[in-house]
């Protein structure tokens, strides 16, 4: 039961700190839209899409004027096409994406998710298929997005694709070099990737779960800075109670809204994924929580424990707010997308390094992080190895979104628009690691994973 004094707390957030709904995501199953016919699978996955999502967009703008609560996005996310495509022998998927294109426009949705293989412990034929396709399907493609899932706890590390990955990505970034690069910016790679992610451009819907949900992802950074403001010269007791206490607010907003979504169009109820996700407006960021935490800068000795404090206590807080929580649900790092963050990297307090570091306690991992665009290949994929191994070992989701851009170095400055902002490019790591890379293979899952 939502009470007055929650829905007035709530206005308040809302006109003062930026609080809104990041994104309203229906997850729509394509298994029913396989056929060995390509033509015909692209049909029926049109159909399929457009049919579902017919008054998504409607439905999010009614519920945004009945509240007056910003809901920013409005996505769908799809079963994996690796997975959905196996069966036509075809030699490319470019051909869907651009089908998940038009309907994602048709439909008037931001972006559309799947464009996705789920690879931890090696490729089928239509996995390999996918993951070739990506340069191109990304380059012709508006709102299309691609994931990949390249480990687990369970099953170790695809390093094998780990490799063809950090290919991918150089092909992506030459290939939408005329827009700096962009196509990088639609593609993620994980360890541990969760079935029911809100959040693109990771977002696919998962085969365990049902044919149509509803899936809701809140935010508000702002909301929870202005909360500490509050509590700038208390303890760590008192600082995790108060951001407890926000995230359960914030949580129950997503709650109202993704009830009233599924209700409206009759479809399931999913889960609320309670992620911290900054955009480069000012008063909207996580850098600026650290900051009022008592951090000079993001990446200030004392940054990792910050964000650990903020991680736990946000997913404290968030559930006991709402009975059905997943996706990634914490607090997310992007530096584009983010202008305290992008502050930190400018004065030199933030680095890959520290990054990487405050990835092991938060929500995701390396998120729109421009890099320059002569890297090479087996850099990109060292990185990315890195961090799925930080995944793997930890048992949680890790994921990097990195952007070779073409032409830029390090100093330079790359304008992507919209929510995904801008960023400096930041230097990555000169020593080589491709002959650790050529090793091939997959890495073992840890000792502690084998707990059945």
């Amino acid at each position: 039961m939502i009470t007055n004094f929650e829905v007035l707390e709530t206005n308040k957030m809302i006109r003062d700190s930026n609080l809104d709904i990041r994104t309203i995501t229906m997850g729509i199953s394509l298994m029913d839209c396989m056929d060995s016919d390509i033509d015909k699978l692209n049909e029926n996955i049109y159909n399929k899409i457009t049919s579902k999502a017919k008054d998504l967009v409607e439905v999010g703008e009614q519920i945004s004027k009945k509240y007056g609560i910003p809901v920013v996005n409005k996505r769908i996310s799809v079963t994996p096409i690796a997975i959905v495509a196996a069966g036509t022998k075809a030699d490319s998927y470019v051909s869907i994406a651009k089908t998940l294109d038009r309907a994602a426009k048709d439909v008037g949705v931001n972006f559309i998710g799947g464009f996705s293989a789920l690879v931890q412990k090696g490729c089928t034929p239509s996995d390999e298929i996918l993951i070739k396709s990506i340069p191109e399907a990304l380059d012709v493609t508006e709102r299309v997005c691609a994931s990949i899932n390249l480990g687990s706890s369970k099953s170790g590390i695809n390093m094998d694709t780990v490799k063809d990955i950090g290919e991918i990505i150089k092909l992506t970034a030459e290939r939408t070099k005329d827009r700096e690069s962009i196509g990088c910016a639609k593609l993620v790679v994980f360890c541990n990737a969760p079935d029911d992610n809100p959040f693109m451009a990771g977002a696919f819907h998962g085969v365990g779960e049902k044919d149509t949900v509803i899936n809701v992802g809140v935010s508000g950074p702002g909301v929870v800075k202005e909360g500490l403001e509050a509590a700038r010269d208390e303890d760590f007791e008192t600082l995790c109670e108060t951001i407890k206490k926000i995230a359960f607010k914030i949580t129950r907003v997503g709650q109202m809204v993704a009830k009233e979504a599924a209700d409206n169009l009759g479809v399931d109820f999913g889960i609320i994924d309670l992620s911290l996700a900054p955009t480069p407006a000012i008063g909207d960021s996580i850098a600026e929580i650290f900051e009022e935490m008592g951090l000079e800068y993001a990446g200030a000795p004392g940054t990792t424990a910050a964000l650990a404090i903020l991680n736990d206590c946000v997913k404290k807080g968030g559930v006991m707010a709402s009975s059905y929580v997943g996706g990634l649900s914490g607090a997310f790092i992007p530096v584009s997308e983010d202008h305290g963050m992008i502050r930190a990297v400018e004065e030199g307090a933030l680095t890959i390094e520290k990054l990487e570091a405050m990835t092991c306690v938060c929500s995701v991992g390396l998120d729109m992080i421009a890099i320059p665009g002569n890297t090479p290949a087996s850099t990109i994929s060292g990185i990315i190895a890195d961090e799925m191994a930080i995944g793997m070992i930890n048992n949680k989701t890790t994921a990097v979104r990195i952007i070779p851009v073409v032409g830029k170095d390090v100093g330079d400055m790359v304008e992507f628009g919209g929510l995904l902002g801008y960023s400096p490019i930041m230097e990555v790591n000169p020593f080589s690691c491709e002959d650790f890379i050529n090793r091939g293979g997959r890495i073992p899952a840890p000792i502690h994973s084998f707990k059945n």
